[in-house]
């Protein structure tokens, strides 16, 4: 078995920051008139400026698979050529099509010139770790000597008001849409575009930052909880999932069969206390003190959790003081599977990292409910 370190990090955020009056310029009224919950997500979660792959017209001016292969460029070195890359990984909520795989896209976007492994973790936030530790079990096994891994987004595309219009309208003649319209709109203001990446090798380098991955941990508790966050489908009264397969073609616009969905009730009741549950049976399990963490990067989807999640790390014995904690939600928004790779890629090339110090990555997923954890050391 062998070391693995992620010895270079890079990210690639489309386009200039988009302030909060600025949204619905890119995004569109949903039929022309202005969101009434608009105001009130964003008071809640914080935001203040994210990206978009579209310009003000709401016209895409890069796909997933586009921003993603922009990120890699910037691993590339004297060190590590393009041509050097064996093994790609990546991970996304949203990407360009349902087949073929967005690492194949990826794939030929980069134009590598060379047949590659390539492997595509599909979910929610986690896909960007899951991506993350099929290149370090691959790195850490001898298969591969270096791996390539992103995670990203391009979620603008599925927000745009044209999407909406038409289920508004029939909204309205059902006199639902108070109800439904706000588990389907609230996600528009969350929101964010933009990749990162690292290079995972077995050696550090030389005079660089290098973080060592000590483990990886997931933890799913679909077993005892129903999907919270869902596209593609639409929950059942006794909390199932109904499959976009199984709707008649005229059905998927009349109910957003495609649009991505929060269930906030569900949400606000399992997302902190399990996040907590299962950091501390990894804590437990590789007996961990957590006095010797000096950096907490825990992905958030809102301002609003931020001091829960503290609170309820702090109910299990993880009573971690502020100032070890890393955030950049508020700059960059949500960018789902990407959002880890983009705030460590920050906190790696800020020049603040001391060697021996450890780092702890925590990443929710509000699908049916999944974590993943894991731990590195400044090296």
């Amino acid at each position: 078995m062998y070391d693995v370190f992620i010895t270079k990090a890079s990210t690639y955020l489309p386009n200039e920051p988009v302030s909060n009056d600025e949204m619905e310029t890119y995004l569109g009224y949903i039929n022309d008139a202005k969101s009434k919950a608009k105001s009130l997500i964003l008071r809640n979660n914080k935001i203040t400026t994210r990206y978009y792959a579209l310009d003000k017209e709401g016209n895409p001016t890069h796909t997933n698979a586009q921003i993603t292969a922009k990120a890699i460029e910037g691993l590339f070195d004297e060190n590590f050529k393009k041509e050097d890359m064996k093994l790609l990984s990546v991970g996304t909520t949203s990407p360009d099509q349902i087949q073929p795989s967005h690492a194949s896209m990826v794939h030929g976007e980069l134009n590598i010139g060379k047949s590659i492994e390539i492997n595509t973790a599909t979910g929610l936030c986690n896909s960007g770790m899951n991506a993350l530790n099929y290149g370090f079990l691959s790195v850490k096994a001898g298969v591969q000597e270096a791996a390539v891994c992103a995670g990203s987004e391009r979620m603008s595309a599925w927000m745009t008001a044209d999407k909406f219009n038409h289920e508004a309208e029939n909204l309205v003649l059902l006199e639902e849409r108070p109800i439904i319209a706000f588990k389907r709109e609230f996600l528009r203001w969350m929101l964010s575009d933009g990749a990162g990446a690292f290079l995972l090798e077995n050696k550090p380098r030389e005079n660089e930052t290098n973080l060592k991955v000590e483990w990886i941990d997931f933890y799913s508790y679909a077993h005892e909880i129903e999907a919270c966050m869902y596209a593609g489908c639409e929950k059942q009264e006794d909390g199932s999932l109904k499959s976009w397969a199984d709707y008649p073609s005229d059905e998927w616009l009349k109910q957003s069969i495609f649009a991505l969905k929060q269930d906030t009730k569900i949400l606000d009741k399992y997302i902190l206390v399990k996040g907590a549950e299962s950091l501390r049976s990894s804590f437990d399990k590789h007996t961990l003190d957590p006095d010797s963490i000096d950096h907490v990067l825990a992905h958030i989807s809102s301002g609003y959790f931020k001091e829960g999640l503290k609170d309820e790390f702090a109910k299990v014995g993880l009573d971690f003081p502020w100032e070890k904690w890393y955030y950049n939600l508020s700059e960059i928004g949500n960018i789902g599977a990407g959002s880890i790779f983009v705030a460590l890629e920050q906190l790696m090339n800020s020049g603040k990292l001391k060697k021996g110090e450890k780092i702890l990555l925590c990443v929710p997923e509000s699908g049916r409910f999944a974590y993943s954890c894991a731990l590195l050391t400044v090296c």
